[in-house]
């Protein structure tokens, strides 16, 4: 047995604040679940996987939202650090490490979670390449601490490093993952379900993980299938083929029965990145005449039939801090006549309402004089093209919390001259200072205060123009109960989700 542990309490972190909370539309989600066997669950997926599963990429996501993964912390739903794999955790000096003492859990494989099984999964992330999004500028180091616990240190104090864990990128495996080539997911994470099996890039399989620490999930598995034709997932759930969709389209949302639609407030925003490193929109005054011409109500009214917001920054008003916050942006550059500048505007089919603002903002940016070749795939087969710059412009949605909970990460990671989601191409000087700033502050209000500076500053180049500001609408059976209904959109399936 394992000595006694003495505990850390984890202190209060910056906690943005979202409307809603974590719903699980029926039975209780949490841990510690020994109902009796709720069946298999039929899951539709939108995203299908574009690294084969890869935990340090953006199938991560796919990895935690299942059950499969988790990270020593996961975020609550006021995006505060929460217990996972550590139950506490507290700083020391100065903030420049943190101490996390693990809880008795085990491997899928068998094999105990160790501080040292650890500290070597954290330490792989790092060597990840490109590096996950969730650890843009950060250097840090993970070392066995002794009696259970593992002390993680950055190159500078990190006050949201609890949240920055909880990132699905930086989930913890057994040893057995990591070989010389891929880190696989097979059998060897620590979450209720168990992936067993993968078929490509459409299917997967999953079974209850019965040793799982958090206690013994209702439903005996799960049979994923990656749909990225959103009609077919609505359609899967209407004929009964599945138990749960996710992104449900809103033009299809009305014709499904009334209760098996949940609608989610969400930090996910859409949208135009305008590639500020070449081709026509490297011109600030084109820039601007594209975010002239573009009239965001109509998208939200027509497109999003209601079911979003209009673009008002990069932070949307799920996030109840932002809208008193926000900075008019100054010296913007003067629109400069397009003179049929033509360009292509790109955008994947996944979320099928995508697709639709593109050919709005095709006839927008014609009527303003632009020549507009329009580029629709499905986002496995897009993502690198468009994080490569091949495109002039490119619509697409995040949630802007994802990465951490934190505003300032993603701001770090989407536009900053080394992040490594940076769509728009962008590298300015004066976003990397205001960024930078909003990075060392440690206060909440502060944080946010400076986090809003620096959004202006970035809408001042124009790189980026909001345009509309997402409800998640996912698909549930009647038969189901105990979905993560997460604003995150980190989580899915749970211990109490069964049918």
């Amino acid at each position: 047995m394992r000595p006694l542990r003495p505990r850390f309490a984890a202190g209060l972190l910056l906690a943005p604040l979202l409307t809603g909370c974590f719903s699980s539309g029926g039975s209780s989600a949490s841990g510690g679940s020994t109902a009796s066997d709720g069946g298999r669950l039929r899951v539709a997926l939108a995203f299908p996987p574009t690294q084969n599963l890869s935990p340090h990429g953006q199938d991560a996501f796919s990895l935690a939202r299942l059950g499969i993964s988790e990270g020593l912390t996961r975020l609550d739903a006021n995006g505060t650090a929460a217990p996972a794999l550590a139950e506490s955790w507290s700083a020391e000096k100065g903030g420049l490490s943190w101490l996390f003492t693990l809880r008795d859990a085990k491997f899928q494989d068998g094999t105990e979670v160790t501080p040292a099984a650890v500290a070597a999964a954290l330490t792989r992330v790092t060597q990840a390449k490109p590096v996950p999004a969730a650890l843009s500028g950060v250097k840090l180091t993970a070392q066995p601490a002794g009696e259970g616990r593992v002390r993680v240190t950055t190159a500078v104090p990190d006050p949201v490093l609890p949240q920055r864990l909880s990132n699905p990128t930086l989930a913890v495996f057994s040893p057995k993952a990591y070989g010389k080539g891929a880190v696989s997911p097979i059998g060897t994470a620590t979450g209720p379900f168990e992936l067993t099996r993968v078929t490509g890039a459409t299917q997967a399989t999953l079974n209850r993980f019965d040793d799982y620490w958090g206690g013994r999930a209702q439903a005996s598995g799960i049979d994923v299938t990656w749909t990225a034709d959103s009609t077919a997932r609505a359609n899967a759930l209407r004929t009964g083929a599945a138990d749960i969709a996710e992104a449900i389209p809103v033009s299809q949302a009305g014709s499904l029965d009334k209760g098996t639609v949940r609608e989610t407030p969400t930090g996910r925003t859409v949208s135009l990145s305008l590639n500020s490193s070449s081709g026509a929109f490297a011109d600030p005054g084109l820039r601007a005449a594209a975010r002239e011409a573009i009239d965001t109500s109509v998208l939200a009214k027509n497109v999003y039939e209601g079911k979003a917001d209009a673009g008002q920054g990069l932070f949307g008003p799920a996030l109840t801090w932002a809208p008193g916050k926000r900075v008019t942006p100054a010296g913007r550059a003067k629109a400069t006549a397009p003179k049929s500048a033509a360009i292509t505007l790109a955008t994947y089919d996944s979320r099928p309402e995508l697709a639709e603002a593109a050919q709005v903002l095709q006839q927008q940016l014609q009527k303003a004089g632009f020549k507009v070749k329009l580029e629709v795939r499905e986002y496995s087969r897009i993502e690198s093209d468009a994080l490569g710059g091949k495109f002039d412009a490119f619509i697409g949605s995040r949630n802007t919390m994802l990465d951490t909970g934190d505003p300032v990460s993603v701001l770090t990671s989407d536009f900053t001259c080394d992040g490594p989601y940076n769509l728009a191409q962008l590298c300015d000087k004066a976003v990397d200072r205001a960024v930078a700033r909003a990075a060392g502050i440690t206060d909440t209000a502060e944080r946010r205060d400076a986090a809003m500076a620096a959004e202006a500053a970035i809408l001042a180049t124009g790189a980026v123009v909001p345009l509309v500001h997402e409800q998640a609408v996912t698909g549930v059976a009647a038969s189901v109960r105990g979905v993560l209904l997460d604003p995150y959109e980190r989580a899915f399936v749970g211990t109490g989700t069964r049918r």
